[in-house]
């Protein structure tokens, strides 16, 4: 087959993510073939070109190239083991795009491994409108000489990010994403409670605060590199100034008649990094000190 000709890759589940991923190797050309559980989520697929196939049996023979998004890990296993039973695997590459956790990637990998499949994982940082944009992007670790030969296939999706070849790294590189978004999230819930329980419009401040946060949010870059030098003084927002602002924040929000579940946990830290001796520290250092 002639290199610059877009491989056959098959899909198994056809949920928002699914179908957006299938629909990306469509456009690019690539033969498509489709298996969900409900049939008829392959319609919209099939009147575009794709193949839809009765059983996951068939989906897997049709392509070298298997990529599963289903809903949970264990359904990726319940849906494969008859046919990885029945030696289907054998020489096909699984790449799970699932959302799970490092350890449930290790086990499929080791499982694949043993019905002759190399594997790789996969995080989507990214929502279903994204797939194919220049936003989107996937980490992928494990079997990184599988991932090197199909990544033209996987590009289609948006950016690869191979982060190693243990399997479990790149749903590890997705969850600490994902923590520092509902960690955003959570603060920004906290704060807009706290303007909505003194009767004032959450709207014009809703819009200061997305302003307050870009502008903070560039800092965690430099974090990073603290973190890894171990450098962490700063003349700007010691923890010793956070470790004293802090009560006034959970004061405000008890008199305002409202929980602190969402921010009770950072004065301990603070407590404990101060206590050590990093007063003069940054926020970075509670990085360092959560990871002990």
């Amino acid at each position: 087959m002639p290199t610059n000709t877009p491989a056959p890759v098959t899909f198994l589940g056809l949920g928002n993510m699914g179908q957006a991923l299938a629909s990306a190797a469509l456009t690019a050309g690539h033969p498509t073939t489709v298996w969900n559980r409900t049939p008829a989520r392959t319609g919209p697929l099939a009147t575009r070109g794709a193949t839809p196939a009765a059983t996951v049996a068939d989906a897997v023979a049709a392509s070298e190239l298997v990529i599963a998004c289903l809903l949970t890990n264990d359904t990726v296993t319940e849906a494969l083991t008859p046919v990885a039973e029945s030696g289907g695997l054998t020489g096909k590459t699984l790449v799970n795009l699932t959302n799970g956790t490092p350890n449930q990637a290790r086990e499929i990998a080791s499982w694949a491994k043993d019905h002759g499949a190399a594997y790789v994982d996969g995080g989507i940082i990214a929502v279903p409108e994204m797939i194919g944009g220049p936003a989107a992007y996937v980490y992928y670790s494990g079997d990184e000489e599988a991932f090197t030969a199909h990544r033209p296939t996987l590009a289609r999706f948006g950016d690869t990010r191979f982060v190693g070849t243990d399997p479990g790294f790149a749903a590890l590189y997705d969850v600490a994403l994902l923590t520092g978004m509902y960690g955003l999230f959570s603060g920004a819930t906290q704060a807009l409670a706290l303007i909505r329980s003194a009767g004032l419009p959450t709207a014009p401040f809703a819009e200061e605060l997305n302003q307050w946060l870009a502008a903070m949010a560039p800092s965690t870059a430099h974090w990073g590199k603290a973190l890894d030098t171990d450098s962490h003084l700063t003349d700007v927002s010691n923890l010793n100034v956070n470790q004293a602002a802090l009560p006034n924040l959970l004061t405000t929000h008890l008199d305002q008649g409202l929980p602190v579940d969402l921010i009770t946990g950072l004065q301990p830290l603070l407590d404990r990094a101060v206590a050590e001796g990093h007063g003069h520290d940054g926020l970075s250092r509670l990085a360092e000190v959560l990871s002990r």
